[in-house]
This record gives structure tokens, C-alpha cells and sequence, in this order.
């Protein structure tokens, strides 16, 4: 009899240790899911160079979401991204582009500094407000002239009967798919902002 009672004991103690087991696990599950939902979007949608992006689109008036999905479209946060066609650092701006800015802003550009945040942030942000100020604040008409130039899109908008980036059809599918990129991360970056 005291043996039965015995094994009955260590049964009640190995289940109470099996759910203390589960009850554990299971909080640490929902811990790592709730982690995961907050931090992970930071990782998936980072702010990086946040210093350089606050100042740059504060002295532009840009809002900093939006530099940061173009950032992220352009060159996932990488500085020395170069691309197929020769855009280069975090804002992919490309040499003649580089040039033109400076020109505008009355200094000499300096090659070898295009792939330090600041400088490259700089340039970028600059290109997107001159951008947005020529398209009448038209997200999608100066997005698209960021990525397939403002030449490009005067040519869609005469040869098309839109007004607006709203209604235009953009001919190039790198520019339509580079457009929805962008708003789509600009939208989620204003959805997680803090």
C-alpha cells in the first residue's frame, strides 16, 4: 500500500512538473512572438543614419519616412551600394545626378565623399525636394522621377492623358514596381514610427 501511495506521489509531482513545464514554454513562445512583432519590424524597416536622415529631411522639409523607404529601396541601409547602372551609396544618386545637385547648390561635388552618409543623404534629399517641389507635391510623380528621372516621367505624363501620378501608367515595370516599393515602406515606416 505505501508503495502505491509512493507512485501515485511521484506521478502527482512529475505532472505538476510536465505543466509547470508547458505553462513555461508557453510563455516563453508568446514572449518571443510578442518580440518579434516589435523588434522585428525594426530590422525589416530600420532607421539607420537616423542622425543624418533627421537633419537632411528636416532642412529639405521632407518627412524622414519617406527618406528612410527610399533609402530602403534604393540600397537597403548599404553605403557603398553601387548599382547596375552606376548609382551610388545609400540614395543611389548617380554621378551626372551628383554633379547637377552641386552645380544647383553652388559648390564643386566631391567624388569620394558619394559614399558617406551624410554627403549621400545630403544629395538625396535634396533630389527628392526639388522633385516633389517640380511635381506639385506629387508622391508618386517624384518617386518615379527619382528612379527613372524627371525626363522620363514629363515624356509619360505628354504621352498619357493623366494629371497626376494617381492615373498615370507608368511604361517601365523597374519604375512601377520601384514606385510601389517605395510607398508601401514609406507606409509602414509611418505606421511604426517611435
Amino acid at each position: 500500500m505505501a508503495k502505491a501511495s509512493s507512485n501515485k506521489s511521484k506521478k502527482k509531482k512529475t505532472s505538476r512538473a510536465a505543466v509547470l513545464f508547458s505553462v513555461i514554454a508557453v510563455l516563453l513562445i508568446a514572449f518571443s512572438i510578442a518580440a518579434l512583432s516589435k523588434f522585428g519590424s525594426r530590422f525589416t524597416y530600420p532607421r539607420e543614419f537616423e542622425q543624418e536622415v533627421l537633419i537632411s529631411s528636416r532642412e529639405y522639409g521632407l518627412d524622414p519616412d519617406l527618406v528612410f523607404a527610399v533609402i530602403r529601396t534604393e540600397s537597403h541601409f548599404e553605403p557603398k551600394a553601387v548599382s547596375h547602372a552606376g548609382a551610388e551609396g545609400l540614395m543611389q544618386i548617380m554621378p551626372v545626378t551628383a554633379e547637377w545637385i552641386a552645380w544647383r547648390r553652388g559648390y564643386t561635388h566631391e567624388r569620394e565623399k558619394v559614399f558617406e552618409p551624410a554627403y549621400n543623404i545630403d544629395m538625396g534629399c535634396y533630389l527628392l525636394s526639388y522633385l516633389l517641389d517640380y511635381y506639385k507635391n506629387d508622391l508618386i510623380l517624384a518617386v518615379a522621377a527619382y528612379n527613372a528621372g524627371a525626363g522620363s516621367v514629363d515624356d509619360w505624363l505628354k504621352q498619357s492623358e493623366a494629371s497626376s501620378g494617381e492615373n498615370l501608367d507608368i511604361p517601365f515595370t523597374e519604375t512601377k514596381n520601384y514606385v510601389e516599393k517605395v510607398l508601401d515602406s514609406y507606409e509602414k515606416y509611418k505606421l511604426k514610427r517611435g
